[in-house]
């Protein structure tokens, strides 16, 4: 059986800005081989082609195809949902571009949706405009529940933390598209024509990337180069299916990661 792979990006390929060694011959091995991939992030700034860009600057060639982002999972779950919709966006061009893409129009005037994702610059005006135009009727999403985000400086707020401010003051709770959702599982499996008996799903997160995995029906491989430490599988009542110290470990066994080795 060949495999197909689902990976985060964060803490599984690269660790802030710099690669995780045996990234690049994980990603080489399957590329040769043919094996189908996907690289995975809940991040909705980024657009595929800005995300490349980055992961080409840590020395990981992943083609745009092989991105799957929170945003672009957004997008396909409103083209689905309401086709040719219209949404107020709290966002970057990740977002916008993807909602685009599918035929959206944004709007600040009796919108559909009121989509909200990660931004380096969120704006009171437009968090206010957000809870009035809910409060008006428009439905609640929300890219991905993480409340921080990574900086140099220290944690940034991230789009959970917003969410949470917009569903205090209208008391309305967003549907979050992104990990841990499984959705955005079967979206990127959607979008390779692949089937959750043969994927598998590499995460440095038992909460996100292991829980959304085992959800969509997928096997799961933990690595500890990111959040997760080596006692961390244990504090959680589910496990993934294998604990490895990082992707270098699946080099050279990506046709049958879950043999002797």
């Amino acid at each position: 059986m060949g495999w197909t792979y689902l990976m985060d990006m964060d803490g599984v390929l690269v660790h802030e800005e710099h690669l995780v060694p045996g990234a690049d011959e994980l990603i080489a091995e399957l590329t040769a081989a043919g094996n189908p991939f996907l690289v995975l992030t809940n991040n909705s700034i980024y657009t595929p082609r800005d995300l490349r860009a980055r992961l080409l600057r840590t020395g990981l060639d992943v083609p745009e195809r092989c991105i799957w982002t929170s945003a672009l999972a957004t997008a396909k779950f409103l083209a689905d949902q309401r086709p040719g919709g219209s949404a107020f966006v709290i966002g970057e061009a990740g977002l916008t571009t993807a909602l685009h893409e599918v035929g959206y129009v944004l709007s600040d005037t009796d919108p559909d949706y009121v989509v909200l994702g990660e931004t380096r610059t969120y704006s009171f005006s437009a968090i206010t405009r957000a809870i009035r135009l809910i409060e008006q009727g428009a439905k609640f999403i929300a890219t991905n529940p993480d409340a921080t985000g990574p900086s140099r400086e220290g944690s940034l707020p991230a789009t959970g933390a917003v969410a949470a401010l917009i569903e205090r003051a209208t008391g309305r709770s967003p549907y979050y598209v992104g990990k841990p959702n499984p959705l955005m599982m079967r979206s990127g499996l959607n979008a390779l024509g692949a089937h959750s008996e043969s994927t598998l799903m590499i995460g440095d997160r038992m909460d996100t990337d292991v829980r959304s995995g085992l959800e969509a029906g997928l096997r799961t491989i933990l690595v500890l180069t990111g959040i997760s430490a080596p006692d961390t599988a244990e504090r959680f009542p589910y496990r993934p299916t294998l604990v490895l110290g990082s992707v270098a470990d699946l080099v050279g066994r990506t046709a049958d990661p879950f043999g002797a080795g």
